[in-house]
């Protein structure tokens, strides 16, 4: 794949192997770690101990709060780039029963009023409007079948301005309160959303609202949500509570649809306001009647898909003025041969550097977490996708997954690199499993190899070949290529400051509802001019 000259190959080489002997923290000038060199690895004792307990049905901040057809769970999410955002919501009530009749999707209309001032709503859109149900066998089972769901998008917009609009149909006297978002900024190695919120596993328990309280008050411009969003699959179909969701080891394939209701309307207060971008979880598989799978996922959020050449919610991409992002899937066909790898390709090719110099690809399963939970579970999508990333100078990945907080150095095929990206877990959005609490080098905790084989039927875990793991499947201490870990509720604010350099700061949540912490903080700094080298030559 393309050559590259010696003296370009040796440049590299002795740049990495100059700092690659010690994990050394240099700062920044505001005293504030970097990526330009390897931190020594740090693990945080757990804080913040507060049982994870789901909002019940009768919580006031779950309760549907308006009558009619009256627009509820309202959501703002983005198309591909600053001119174009998605609004979306939900009209009349959820209906469960043995059998179901569907609201007729048309019976209500889909339209937007909008303007850039909240008394001059000048322009409309209209958009589409769906219906999904969760059915299961026997028909003992209560079925759910969803509120109207809108979808309606705005196009020919400002970047970096605020707009009012309101949603719903006014033929029936329905339409919603008036709202407010701000567009991306335009494209441009200097142009940045001020803060961007991510967030995983977040859920819908106590400790979510202090997860969500909390990134409020940072104020983000952009929020990620990286996969497990309710948590309705830990309940039967009719409402109570199912445990570990399994009769003599067998996964109850039953889900209390509600629960996606009630976390709409709690983050309504943010989501109305705020663009959320989705990528889907194991917790969104909800299998059903037919084999159907993330019917819900798919039906309630809207997705830049066709703008963006994917043409699934699944994954898909989008800017978000000097940042690429590529939101890709753990749970549909990652091979080489397939689409979704295709479609990456694709992707990346297309991105220019000048207008979007940052790259970002975003995830739920983990590639390089070191705790016991799920530990090298994504071992095949790894092995298929990092040569990929590492070619296009990917700079960081978000995932989700293992319910804690780690951030990597600068990692590629378990090697220290600095042209590999960073590595993010934000897994620990406040859910109701609790967190990971232990680690896979903690002396007799090294999991077995995992019997589950992948998508295509393959077992892709191995023991190390080299390094001080060499024929092991666990290191014996917290890895080299792990900066920070800490089993802890919290949030991440990523803010790019310019072409070459973000700050990435990871919020600890605390018992006090009212108080976060910083409580690591990394300027993650780019240097394309040394990272030109593809995986084959170093391989």
């Amino acid at each position: 794949m393309g050559s590259v000259s010696l003296s370009s190959r040796i440049a590299v080489l002795l740049f990495v192997l100059a700092v690659v002997q010690s994990c050394l923290t240099f700062v920044h000038g505001d005293n504030i770690k970097t990526t330009d060199d390897f931190q020594c690895p740090v693990t945080v004792n757990i804080r913040g101990l507060v049982d994870p307990i789901d909002l019940p049905y009768y919580d006031p901040l779950v309760q549907r709060n308006v009558t009619g057809w009256e627009p509820e769970q309202i959501s703002v999410s983005l198309s591909t780039d600053y001119d174009s955002v998605w609004i979306s919501w939900v009209t009349g009530e959820y209906r469960i029963s043995n059998y179901l009749e569907e609201y007729d999707p048309n019976s209500v209309g889909s339209l937007v009023r909008y303007g850039e001032s909240r008394q001059a709503l000048n322009h409309t859109a209209n958009g589409h409007s769906l219906v999904y149900s969760q059915r299961y066998e026997p028909p003992a089972l209560l079925n759910y079948s969803s509120g109207i769901i809108h979808h309606v998008r705005l196009t020919g917009l400002e970047p970096n301005t605020v707009y009012y609009y309101e949603c719903g149909d006014p033929k029936k006297g329905a339409m919603s309160e008036v709202y407010w978002f701000r567009t991306m900024p335009v494209s441009g190695p200097r142009s940045y959303p001020s803060k961007i919120g991510v967030v995983g596993d977040l859920g819908l328990s106590y400790n979510t609202t202090t997860t969500i309280d909390h990134l409020i008050k940072n104020d983000p411009a952009l929020i990620l949500l990286l996969g497990d969003v309710t948590y309705a699959d830990l309940y039967y179909a009719h409402g109570a509570d199912c445990e570990k969701c399994d009769i003599n080891g067998v996964r109850v394939n039953e889900t209390f649809q509600p629960r996606w209701d009630f976390w709409a309307r709690y983050m309504q207060r943010v989501v109305s306001k705020v663009p959320l971008m989705v990528i889907e979880g194991n917790h969104e598989y909800e299998k059903q009647v037919g084999d159907q799978t993330f019917v819900a996922y798919s039906a309630r959020f809207a997705f830049p898909s066709n703008e963006s050449g994917s043409n699934t919610a699944m994954y898909y991409s989008f800017n978000a003025g000097g940042i690429h992002f590529v939101m890709l899937s753990g749970y549909i066909d990652y091979d080489r041969s397939g689409d979704q790898y295709k479609w990456l390709e694709k992707d990346l090719a297309k991105v220019d550097r000048k207008k979007t110099p940052w790259l970002v690809a975003a995830m739920h399963p983990t590639w390089y977490g070191t705790y016991v939970k799920h530990y090298r579970e994504a071992e095949c999508m790894r092995m298929e996708m990092e040569d990929l990333l590492y070619k296009h100078k990917v700079d960081i990945v978000l995932s989700g997954h293992v319910h804690a907080y780690e951030r990597s150095n600068r990692v590629y095929n378990y090697t220290l690199d600095h042209c590999g990206p960073v590595h993010i877990i934000v897994g620990d959005g406040g859910n109701r499993e609790d967190r990971s609490t232990t680690f896979a080098d903690e002396p007799g905790l090294c999991p077995k190899r995992p019997k589950e084989r992948d998508l295509a039927g393959r077992k892709c875990s191995f023991k190390f070949t080299s390094g001080p793991a060499k024929g092991e499947y666990c290191w014996n201490r917290q890895p080299e290529y792990s900066a920070y870990r800490e089993s802890s509720y919290g949030h991440g604010i990523l803010e790019t400051k310019n072409e070459t350099h973000a700050l990435w700061t990871w919020y600890r949540n605390v018992v006090d509802k009212n108080t976060t912490y910083p409580a690591d903080r990394v300027y993650i700094v780019r240097h394309p001019e040394r990272c030109h080298v593809q995986p084959e030559v170093l391989n």
